[in-house]
């Protein structure tokens, strides 16, 4: 035995997320529980956390050798 319940995890899968059969058991276990919103998961990039990374991570301007949109010629 797996442990795990086949029958919720199908109900879930087909009639919840109408995913076809194919598509079902293409699915690994981690990426059916991300679909069915498992909770344990890790949490979104919060404001804070996203202030933390421009600050380790700036984005570099206009001018300093960096801009993508300059054409040279």
């Amino acid at each position: 035995m797996s442990g795990l319940d086949w029958p919720g995890l199908m109900r879930a899968g087909l009639n919840g997320l109408r995913l076809h059969p194919a598509e079902f058991w293409a699915l690994s276990p981690a990426e059916l529980a991300m679909m069915l919103g498992e909770r344990g998961q890790a949490a979104g990039l919060d404001r804070a956390g996203f202030e933390a990374l421009l600050q380790a991570f700036p984005d570099h301007g206009a001018g300093d050798g960096h801009d993508a949109s300059r054409k040279d010629g």
